[in-house]
């Protein structure tokens, strides 16, 4: 048995209440933004998470929730980090009702190992979110992750429907259920969706589930610019197709790329493909493969690379603002010697990466925030340089931070979870 050596003496018997496999000592992959956490604690259920998280509580520790680790650079550093919480072990399909299109599972299951399972029913859980292999459904719900089918489907907030949270107290608290029509109580499953683990640890979810389509199909077109970009994305969006995303790539010295996923029959795509070759015609358009629903991750992917200091930011705007927007990233890019790539989803949301001298990165920044917040959009930062100029990663807080503030104090007074890495 390991000795962990603690700066808080009157720290519980861990392994008394975890086992030996609950418990051990951070290796340098557990480092949170630079900060090395003294204690690892992997439970094996959710009882066990629970009364784990009040003894930390009452001991006064800092802790730091994990999942697959895939988003614990977000945010701010923590202004302490005592004691990761994972939730690694906690990786079991609960219940899978499929004949009632829900299912029930504990917040380690990985979304891949998730779907996998789901896929033997022909169904699936209508997200595609970065890293699916490691990211969790714990992970995923706490930082609100969604890719291009959000515009079909739905946000994450949009597809659970139960949730079971750890409190710092220790209590289990429970909302929503197992069926899509329920109503009763406060709707805790929204509330703790991008809350950054703030208000509690989620230990369990039941979502929502969609069949797997027949056939998919990915079609690519070429914008002359980002105003005809945008034209098209409009025209598309306007027009009676039923496809399920819609994304638009920006990349310097390429046409603007348009793509487009149907889902249905071979009917019904050969309908919708000569449906979409009129609407947009004279533009080029040629059938291609899924991997372009890759792009956003491999904008993340690059940056964390770190083979140029980069820079990726998550944007939000109106779907009307593409062209202005995406005219300013280049304009931007230009003037300041950056590499700049966009990938916008026809929803509003994007992600931008910019590679280039940090100082650089950071002058582009906050002028593409504050022309983004201007027009009633954001810009978060989610991964940059080491050393970038001091930027904050959230922005202007919104109008709701003192209702935030209220609902943080009522939920962790203490502000034993993630203190300093969000608004709150």
């Amino acid at each position: 048995m390991s000795v962990l050596s603690s700066p808080h003496p009157d720290e519980p018997n861990w392994h008394s209440l975890l086992g030996d496999e609950g418990v051990r000592t951070p290796a340098s992959g557990d480092t949170v933004a630079g900060q090395q956490p003294h204690l690892v604690l992997e439970p094996a259920g959710e009882i066990q998470l629970a009364a784990a998280l009040r003894e930390a509580n009452r001991a006064g520790l800092a802790v730091i929730p994990r999942g697959g680790g895939t988003k614990l650079s977000w945010g701010h550093p923590p202004e302490r980090a005592d004691v990761i919480l994972s939730t690694r072990r906690l990786d079991k399909v609960i219940e899978h009702p499929w004949a009632d299109l829900t299912v029930s599972v504990e917040a380690g299951v990985t979304i891949a190992s998730l779907q996998a399972a789901l896929a033997v029913h022909n169904q699936r859980l209508a997200i595609d979110v970065l890293w699916p292999k490691s990211a969790t459904v714990g992970g995923i719900l706490s930082a609100n992750d969604s890719g291009a089918l959000r515009l079909r489907f739905g946000s994450l907030r949009d597809l659970i429907i139960g949730v079971t949270i750890a409190l710092p107290d220790g209590t289990l608290a429970s909302s929503g259920g197992k069926v899509v029509k329920n109503v009763a109580g406060y709707d805790l499953p929204k509330l703790v969706t991008g809350a950054f683990g703030t208000l509690g640890v989620i230990t369990r979810a039941v979502f929502r589930l969609h069949p797997q389509p027949r056939e998919s199909r990915t079609f690519t077109c070429l914008a002359k610019d980002p105003a005809d970009a945008q034209r098209l994305l409009l025209a598309i969006q306007d027009a009676k197709l039923a496809h399920t995303a819609l994304q638009a790539r920006f990349v310097e010295g390429v046409q603007p790329q348009i793509d487009v996923l149907f889902e249905g029959t071979e009917a019904g795509l050969a309908a919708q493909a000569a449906q979409l070759k009129s609407l947009i015609a004279p533009a080029p358009i040629s059938g291609t493969e899924p991997p372009v629903w890759k792009a956003r991750q491999e904008l993340y992917a690059a940056a964390r690379r770190q083979d140029a200091p980069c820079a990726i930011a998550k944007i939000s705007l109106l779907p009307t603002s593409v062209a202005q927007t995406t005219g300013a990233i280049a304009a931007l890019a230009r003037a300041l010697q950056l590499r700049a790539h966009t990938v916008m989803q026809a929803t509003g949301l994007g992600c931008t990466l910019l590679e280039g001298a940090p100082q650089h990165i950071h002058s582009a920044l906050q002028a593409l925030r504050s022309q983004l917040e201007a027009a009633s959009g954001s810009l978060f930062l989610a991964d940059h340089p080491a050393d970038l100029p001091p930027f904050d990663p959230w922005g202007t807080p919104p109008g709701s931070l003192s209702l935030m503030r209220a609902l943080r104090q009522r939920f962790d007074p203490a502000r034993t979870l993630n203190p300093g890495r969000f608004l709150v």
